[in-house]
């Protein structure tokens, strides 16, 4: 009777697999659409500037004294995790995975309601009619029939 190799632990345990299993066949990405790619270079410039914007709220934390430390130091995390959040959605809406779609548009809604707070309500129009134009495009470009289809056809 011919030797069998020593059987590992785990295989004595739970038990060993009857056959290799079988490889994965390869994943094919659907390619986006023109409107989609666009929406996600808008959305990547927004991720950008927001980036800057927490760059720059951590300068003015160093070099000057906030009130509560803690709170501007809040402030930049926030600011930074959604330049973070929005890169990974750019990431996302390129290459048409289905979670990037929903916390886009949410966080435009958000931008949107800042932007108008910012450009009518605080009297900074320079900085805040810019943001809801490209908040505008980003909807706009989200709701073309092209994008929308692009989710379905996956």
């Amino acid at each position: 009777m011919p030797q069998q190799p020593p059987r590992r632990r785990s295989d004595r345990l739970l038990g060993a697999a009857a056959q290799p299993s079988a490889p994965h066949p390869p994943r094919t990405r659907p390619q986006a659409p023109r409107t989609l790619r666009w929406a996600a270079a808008v959305v990547g410039i927004e991720a950008a500037a927001i980036g800057v914007g927490a760059l720059v709220l951590l300068y003015l934390v160093v070099t000057s004294t906030a009130d509560s430390m803690s709170r501007a130091i809040a402030e930049v995390v926030v600011v930074g995790a959604g330049a973070a959040l929005l890169t990974a959605a750019a990431v996302g809406l390129w290459r048409v995975a289905s979670w990037a779609r929903g916390p886009v548009v949410v966080l435009q809604l958000l931008l949107a309601a800042l932007a108008y707070t910012t450009a009518f309500e605080a009297g900074q129009p320079a900085i805040g009619l810019p943001v809801l134009v490209l908040v505008a495009t980003e909807l706009y470009l989200l709701a073309t029939p092209e994008s929308r289809l692009a989710y379905l056809e996956r």
